[in-house]
């Protein structure tokens, strides 16, 4: 997936269900969640451990979700990634988004043969900074040198 399709996604895109969000500060999920949440973004916490992340109701499961859902980003080992396709299929998703180092290219294939769009072994958070404007010194080095934000395209 290209950079311009990415920053589409993040663009059109703004309910995240979060598989696996973790309420433990030090999680990845937790700052990455904390990150869009403070972008703008609404963050459904899949979580069957908690009853409430980052002030947000968390849901045992997918299909425990009331409303839509845009984008079913897993924190999910990859072999466990199969098992939420079809419930990401079931919700009409339009984005299946499995985080750094979570690749299963089987249930990506089902996941597109469904129509969905499938990012792989990506950060939501790190995607959104590289690609908006937001990293620092801390970040990860964009290789990208301006003082403008780049142009949004449809």
């Amino acid at each position: 997936m290209n950079d311009r399709q990415i920053r589409n996604i993040l663009n059109s895109h703004k309910t995240v269900a979060m598989v696996g969000l973790s309420a433990n500060w030090f999680r990845p999920s937790f700052f990455a969640a904390k990150y869009l949440l403070e972008r703008g973004y609404q963050v459904v916490p899949v979580n069957p451990n908690y009853d409430e992340i980052l002030g947000q109701k968390c849901y045992p499961d997918l299909a425990s979700i009331p409303h839509t859902i845009d984008i079913v980003d897993l924190f999910q080992r990859a072999d466990q990634v199969e098992r939420f396709v079809q419930p990401a299929i079931d919700m009409q998703a339009k984005v299946l988004w499995l985080q750094l180092g979570i690749i299963n290219e089987a249930a990506a294939a089902k996941a597109i043969q469904a129509g969905l769009e499938v990012v792989m072994d990506r950060c939501m958070k790190i995607e959104y900074a590289r690609l908006f404007g937001g990293l620092s010194w801390m970040g990860v080095n964009t290789g990208i040198i301006s003082s403008k934000r780049p142009r949004i395209l449809p």
